[in-house]
């Protein structure tokens, strides 16, 4: 189709290397550092640049869990010494409650590029198509989506990863995903894209 061959991709503005604003606790050693997965989320990307600011020795230890909520269990039983949460989403809430965690740090980075995928064998579309999407960014739905479809339904996952699996399994007909989890997946962008400034809350396990 020719609008789709024809279509611009938007350059990222990206910054410049983020600085961790380190808070208490940021004496903990950083032994494996926790977040969203499955591989290729925004949150991944931010749990590597958490390792390198630390400067831990060794390949990095970035452990992926399926919820923030079960990231958080892992922090609490030692599994892990950090973890990174998006304050895009919608439970962050329970992470400053909860007397258990304490926040170490935080930082501004933007998420790789987010845009709309298929699976590449997946020519022909339907006017109002199925689109898998993490909660926190489908507002991006509306801005990506391009104009010759009437209308979506967003069917509602746990990741930006998890979104492309879907339509690498032929759940649904679109993805709203990043860049690393189009290129995991073999999937490929049908609209223009864009990054996401984001502010990223680092915790640890809180003293007793």
């Amino acid at each position: 189709m020719r609008w789709e061959s024809e279509m611009s991709v938007a350059e990222p503005m990206l910054l410049a290397e983020p600085r961790l604003a380190v808070l208490s606790g940021s004496d903990v050693p950083v032994k494996a550092v926790g977040t969203l997965g499955p591989a290729g989320t925004s949150s991944e990307q931010a749990a590597r640049h958490v390792w390198r600011t630390f400067a831990a020795d060794g390949p990095p230890e970035i452990r992926l869990f399926d919820t923030y909520e079960k990231a958080a269990e892992a922090l609490r039983s030692g599994e892990v010494s950090h973890v990174v949460v998006a304050s895009a989403y919608s439970g962050v809430n329970d992470y400053y409650m909860d007397t258990r965690l304490a926040l170490c740090g935080a930082f501004i980075q933007d998420t790789p590029l987010y845009g709309l995928a298929r699976r590449r064998d997946r020519k022909a579309l339907p006017d109002w198509p199925r689109i898998a999407t993490h909660p926190a960014p489908t507002a991006l739905i509306a801005q990506l989506l391009p104009e010759r479809f009437t209308g979506y339904e967003a069917i509602k996952v746990t990741s930006t990863s998890a979104a492309a699996i879907a339509v690498g399994d032929g759940v649904v007909d679109l993805a709203l995903t990043t860049q690393p989890a189009v290129a995991a997946h073999d999937l490929e962008f049908i609209s223009r894209t864009r990054t996401i400034r984001m502010l990223w809350s680092v915790f640890v396990a809180a003293r007793v």
